[in-house]
């Protein structure tokens, strides 16, 4: 399972992937941060950013990670077989799915925890 979790996924699809997530549970603070980070240092423009929030993306192997792991969130889990074929068929193995599905639980964590102390974002507007 460690050698699943390692991180094969390259920042930018994770940041996006993070975005996606924080959407999905409402949570301004990540999204600030995320949007923040995904800016400043990995130059995600803005419009891409607001795509990967809704789970799509300018670039068609990051669309199919974020929408996947959209679906994870959205679904706790429960995804249907098509979805699970679609990200594969995209070229994401295993252990690459494996990661996209620990990252939505990662995300789902610092959501949880900046919601329940409702957290405020202190991060630069774009």
């Amino acid at each position: 399972m460690q050698a699943a979790l390692s991180r094969t996924l390259d920042a930018r699809t994770r940041e996006r992937i993070a975005l996606a997530v924080s959407e999905v549970n409402g949570c301004q603070y990540c999204i600030s941060a995320h949007t923040y980070l995904g800016h400043y240092f990995l130059k995600l423009i803005p419009e891409e950013m607001t795509l990967n929030r809704a789970g799509r993306s300018l670039d068609p192997e990051a669309e199919a990670a974020v929408k996947f792991a959209r679906s994870v969130s959205i679904s706790r889990g429960r995804v249907e077989t098509a979805e699970l074929s679609n990200v594969r068929a995209s070229g994401y193995s295993d252990a690459q799915i494996v990661e996209i599905i620990a990252l939505c639980a990662e995300v789902f964590l610092t959501n949880l925890l900046a919601n329940v102390f409702e957290i405020k974002p202190d991060f630069l507007k774009m």
